[in-house]
């Protein structure tokens, strides 16, 4: 199973995202029903790992948050992008749901990507050889001022990812509620 902690976006907030989704050639965009903010990302564990994780996840306690999507940005060289986003507003409620779930994860010798906690939405991928060149530059400043009203965020989930043909599969396994 390869698994990732996420946060799941609204249904109604989806066409506002979806509406960022053109102008740059090359960019594979993420399904609306693929929008979420990933908290932490586990990658492939067995059956065992996969209990131990949920049981870990049911024991985090955290407050519900409000959670605001403004700007967009983007992962690698402008010349060769790897990921276009919707930017989520850092907000410390946030960040200390996603440091007890990473903290929660290593505790039971789980393994999660340890890179630096950048809370977006992705919006698209690029492949190893993508040129997005000044088309990057006009997605960027024709939708700097991209914003959606906050949400509330009430649950974070344990989500599986299976690649199909048409793309990644995502599967919500386990919702565990904020107080």
């Amino acid at each position: 199973m390869r698994l990732f902690v996420a946060i799941g976006i609204p249904d109604h907030l989806r066409p506002g995202l979806t509406a960022l989704q053109s102008g740059v050639p090359g960019a594979r965009w993420v399904r609306p029903e693929n929008f979420h903010l990933t908290l932490c990302f586990i990658g492939e564990v067995d059956g065992a790992m996969a209990h131990d994780i949920d049981g870990e996840l049911l024991r985090i306690q955290a407050r519900s948050f409000e959670l605001a999507l403004g700007g967009v940005g983007y992962f690698g060289a402008s010349a060769s992008p790897r990921a276009l986003y919707a930017v989520a507003a850092p907000d410390p409620a946030l960040v200390g749901l996603q440091k007890k779930i990473e903290a929660a994860l290593i505790r039971i010798g789980a393994k999660p990507d340890r890179k630096k906690f950048t809370p977006h939405v992705s919006l698209a991928r690029f492949g190893a050889r993508a040129e997005a060149g000044h088309h990057l530059a006009q997605f960027m400043a024709s939708h700097s001022l991209f914003k959606c009203p906050p949400f509330p965020v009430r649950h974070f989930a344990l989500y599986s990812s299976m690649v199909g043909k048409a793309g990644s599969i995502y599967r919500v396994e386990a919702e565990y509620p904020l107080a």
